[in-house]
């Protein structure tokens, strides 16, 4: 039974829960989210696989997921990278925000979510169990398709998109 680890709105820990609990009761937990890009500037997309728990077959970021109770959360997100993309990229911490949304299946996304950016120009080896398709995107067709057609995306990723991008641009990636 895969667990979550449980935080309060400044990301100190608060003990741990079972992971689909804390999704039904809505519970404040740590997440992360990875953003790669490649050389042309890019960003790589993941589509959820259709036997995901929820938002199935909705475009995402690169990976996105929870670190396991006491592994760091970089660590965790170069492990997910790995397991669900088949890429090792080199990732710098971004920022964090907090969201709450109510999802699919009477589920609650309420994440303290630490966002990294890479940059790799590998092609993704998928994990079929995790994703079903990628894609690399240019910037500003993802910022336009998001407002056009939110329902084609997860949550998080239209929250967090575009202070993605302004980060990117600033920091010359």
């Amino acid at each position: 039974m895969e667990k979550v680890i449980l935080v309060n709105e400044s990301d100190q820990e608060q003990g741990v829960e079972e992971k689909i609990a804390a999704h039904r009761e809505g519970l404040l937990h740590r997440a992360f989210s990875v953003f790669v890009f490649n050389d042309a500037g890019q960003l790589l997309l993941q589509q959820r696989a259709a036997t995901k728990y929820h938002s199935p077959l909705l475009w995402t970021n690169t990976c996105c997921s929870h670190p396991r109770p006491g592994e760091d959360t970089l660590d965790a997100a170069h492990r997910r990278c790995k397991e669900e993309m088949g890429i090792e990229p080199a990732l710098l911490h971004a920022f964090s925000f907090i969201y709450k949304v109510a999802l699919d299946q009477g589920l609650t996304e309420h994440e303290y979510d630490h966002v990294y950016i890479g940059i790799s120009n590998d092609t993704p080896l998928l994990n079929p169990e995790e994703v079903a398709a990628f894609r690399w995107v240019n910037l500003q067709d993802i910022q336009q398709d998001v407002k056009k057609h939110p329902e084609r995306y997860t949550v998080w990723f239209a929250i967090c998109l575009d202070q993605v991008i302004e980060h990117y641009k600033k920091n010359e990636h």
